[in-house]
């Protein structure tokens, strides 16, 4: 896997970004006069040496005498190369702040997910989340709510998630994929649902009896969200379920890790 292919998206098209502020900002010290030095004399070793050492964009492995060097002044490129210092850093605070961007792995309690990026996660929940939340006419109802996930313990967290994902994935989503070919977002569906399914199929509570009841905790924090969900009419309920996944997502956020 490449750099670029572990980075999150937003972060390879902020890398993108600078790349392409680089190239306009050298254009523009060009256009505004900086003079360019050509060597031609390449017995003084030293003052090639000297030169490459002020321009480390150039190409190290090219043979010196095959070509002049062509650089800028340093005075110019060294204004250039400010610039550019300043997005970078701007991107590693970006880097730094975001919740999520930094981590690889879900870690529930015991139970450990790789290979899921959760800003992929949180995009695709974004394409859609207009679409399905304004199709929620009942907004006086929670179906997740914050009493299922206050103060969960880390060995709870796997039995929780676990169930809470399952039944998205073998009732929310099952019975939500011809309204998704409707609103015309299964792109982003499928996103959801294939890493979801992926979570789970890491996702292995211990089933010991030292830890029945702490699976039993879990298991009454989901039937909160159960209940509630049963006592809508099956639309609605699916509707306002796929629209509280972001509520989801914010917490499964808690457990990612870099």
């Amino acid at each position: 896997m490449t750099h670029l292919e572990r980075m999150p998206r937003f972060m390879v098209s902020l890398k993108r970004s600078v790349l392409r502020v680089r190239r306009e900002l050298l254009e523009k010290e060009r256009d505004a006069g900086c003079r360019r030095v050509e060597v031609d004399n390449y017995g003084d070793r030293e003052q090639l040496l000297r030169w490459r050492m002020e321009r480390p964009f150039l190409p190290s492995s090219a043979p010196c005498k095959a070509y002049p060097i062509l650089a800028w002044e340093p005075t110019c490129l060294m204004r250039s190369i400010s610039k550019i210092a300043s997005c970078l850093s701007l991107i590693l605070l970006i880097w730094n702040q975001v919740p999520g961007l930094q981590a690889h792995e879900f870690q529930f309690g015991s139970c450990r997910v790789e290979g899921v990026d959760l800003s992929e996660l949180w995009e695709a929940f974004w394409a859609v989340k207009n679409t399905v939340q304004t199709q929620d006419d009942i907004t006086s109802v929670q179906l997740l709510k914050p009493q299922i996930f206050q103060d969960v313990s880390d060995a709870e967290s796997c039995y929780l998630a676990h169930r809470l994902l399952n039944f998205y994935l073998n009732t929310v989503f099952k019975n939500y994929l011809s309204k998704g070919a409707e609103f015309k977002i299964l792109k982003s569906f499928s996103t959801l649902a294939n890493n979801f399914i992926v979570i789970v199929s890491k996702l292995q509570p211990d089933k010991d009896l030292a830890m029945l009841s702490v699976s039993e905790s879990a298991h009454q924090r989901f039937l909160l969200f159960h209940r509630a969900f049963k006592q809508m009419d099956k639309e609605g309920a699916l509707v306002k379920a796929f629209g509280e996944v972001d509520i989801l997502l914010t917490w499964m956020q808690k457990y990612y890790q870099p």
